[in-house]
């Protein structure tokens, strides 16, 4: 009988947590601490991956390529190879932060005209099948980051992974849930002719018998051992310009898609220099557009102003000034983010002081606004994902966020190949003025956003919130219950969150947002919060499980003893040595 069977019989939902000595209330556990390494991840045995990396002589590059690697077999719920990477690497020779942009590209041969003859004028790419693939990213900036800061050989790196997917492994509680939840759509909307093939993903994710498996199943991927073990022998090449990239061509020639052997062929990742504000005395980090991180900065730049410590943690003043300051961001965020090669961001105006300054002026303490629009930063100018973080004992930090976008991705699996391929193309407007419209070789915004802290050029926090347009929301909070409130790594992550929902969207066209959204609690915010939030004009929603997965490693300057801590809502954990 698998595990998942006892519980609810046994009274389980009739339980209450027990009460711990030291921290919060609230904490889930105390952070993990270490000297040597640490690692923390959204699956304890990829997390132990990582630290058997470390203690093999790997560093934490090649300890967080190792972690990825196991989480695209063990949660293919969130992240796989057939999906894009993105990464910031603190270096503690240089004392610098270093991006890795790792997105794919939309095929060459599909046109804008082609996409919208498909699905009409007033459509949208949709979230399955063909279309909204675009070119795996992950393989290649997994090389590109071991050939600038690895030392242990690939084949090493990879070979644990290669082990898991010819004997298996057990699933864990929360994966498993979603396992279930990710097939049943994609087997229900497949029915309804919404894309195109779905024997592959049947044969290579469920059981014999039809089923997902179930927490404790032993689940195996051959297919996908194969696969790594090519790219183990063969490096990139094996998959971009191999017999793998081959595989892929005919597969989608067979089902009628667009990527071909060429767009794999001239796939790069791109190294990008991240860019970073300044929040009471630490330097935030994240990565340019396209992805969505300096909605974070933004809304760290408008916050600075306000005394968020002397409002009172979890107080109703520091919840809304926080949901202010997203709603403003999160409109730039509609109108400016793009793939820069084709539609170049402001990012230097719109994480200003005084930018900042013309925002923040728009926020009232008494009500919430009544509508938002984007700025115009030029009026300044003269003309479900996985996230993980590894530390080594030298100071180095790698902060690695890895997706398919939604879900388990686009329900399509090459033949023999073990894994999904992303659906991220979906987040490509098809409105012609949108710097964000589709087009041919083009990488789609993105949702996912690895950051970094560092203070006087030393690498002090590495972490990320997984969960789509929660993310830069989460981050906020992360950096404000740490620097603002005084919480440790752990208690950061396990306080409370609020999501707020309603702004405009990646793909719709930028205007004036109307209405206030919707303000999603978690159940551990005041009840006299939410009443204070409410008189305030937000509309408040409960708690629905949409509030990221967050990983984090903290570093003492002065001792290099590092903490790390790990995200109670999901699988994972963190360990040191």
């Amino acid at each position: 009988m698998a595990f998942s069977e006892f519980g609810a019989s046994a009274g389980a939902q009739d339980f209450y947590p027990g009460d711990r000595v030291s921290g919060d209330h609230f904490a889930t556990r105390s952070p993990v601490t270490a000297t040597n390494g640490m690692a923390a991840t959204a699956h304890p045995l990829a997390t132990q991956v990582a630290l058997d990396v470390l203690k093999a002589g790997g560093n934490a590059v090649d300890a967080a390529i190792a972690a990825n690697a196991a989480l695209g077999l063990m949660e293919p719920t969130g992240n796989g190879i057939g999906g894009d990477i993105f990464v910031i690497v603190y270096d503690p020779e240089t004392r610098q932060v270093y991006g890795l942009n790792g997105a794919g590209r939309s095929p060459m041969g599909l046109s804008y005209d082609e996409v919208v003859e498909s699905v009409g004028e007033d459509g949208a790419i949709p979230p399955l099948g063909a279309m909204p693939v675009s070119v795996p990213g992950t393989v290649d900036g997994w090389f590109a980051l071991h050939e600038r800061f690895g030392e242990m050989p690939m084949a090493d790196v990879l070979a644990p992974t290669i082990r898991y997917a010819e004997d298996g492994f057990p699933l864990t509680q929360t994966i498993a849930y979603y396992w279930d939840r990710n097939m049943t759509i994609l087997e229900n909307r497949f029915a309804q002719n919404q894309f195109e093939e779905f024997e592959n993903a049947r044969a290579t994710y469920l059981t014999e018998d039809g089923d997902a498996p179930l927490e404790g199943e032993i689940f195996r991927n051959p297919d996908l051992a194969n696969t790594l073990q090519q790219i183990a022998e063969g490096g990139r090449d094996a998959f971009y310009e191999g017999e793998i990239a081959r595989t892929i061509d005919a597969y989608m020639q067979r089902i009628g898609g667009w990527i071909r052997y060429e767009d794999l062929a001239n796939h790069r990742s791109e190294w990008v220099d991240p860019v970073s504000v300044n929040y009471r005395g630490y330097d935030v980090w994240e990565l340019p557009p396209q992805g969505q991180g300096i909605a974070a900065l933004q809304m760290l730049q408008i916050l600075e102003d306000y005394d968020l410590a002397s409002m009172g943690y979890m107080s109703a003043d520091a919840l809304h000034v926080q949901i202010e300051a997203k709603r403003l961001a999160f409109e730039d965020r509609a109108r400016f983010y793009a793939d820069p090669d084709f539609a170049p961001a402001p990012v230097e105006a719109l994480l200003s002081e005084a930018y900042a300054d013309q925002r923040r002026a728009l926020i009232s303490m008494e009500e919430a606004m009544a509508s938002v629009t984007h700025g115009d930063p030029a009026v300044l100018e003269d003309g479900d994902t996985t996230y993980l973080t590894v530390a080594d004992g030298n100071g180095m930090m790698v902060s690695l966020i890895q997706s398919n976008f939604r879900g388990m991705g686009s329900g399509l699996v090459p033949d023999d190949l073990g894994f999904m391929f992303q659906d991220r193309g979906e987040l490509f407007s098809l409105d012609p003025n949108h710097p964000n419209v589709y087009a041919p070789g083009k990488r789609p915004f993105h949702t996912i956003i690895p950051a970094m802290i560092t203070q006087d050029g030393d690498g002090v926090m590495s972490f990320g919130l997984m969960g789509g347009g929660m993310q830069p929301q989460g981050h906020v909070q992360i950096v404000s219950n740490i620097i603002d409130f005084g919480l440790n790594v752990q208690e950061a992550g396990d306080a409370a969150r609020w999501r707020h929902n309603g702004s405009t969207s990646e793909t719709d066209d930028a205007g004036e947002t109307a209405g206030v959204g919707v303000v999603h609690l978690e159940s551990g915010v005041p009840a006299e919060v939410r009443a204070a939030l409410e008189a305030r004009g937000h509309v408040i929603g409960d708690s629905d499980g949409g509030f990221g997965g967050y990983q984090a490693i903290w570093r003492d300057r002065e001792t290099g003893v590092l903490y790390g801590a790990s995200e109670m809502r999901k699988d994972g954990n963190a360990q040191g040595y």
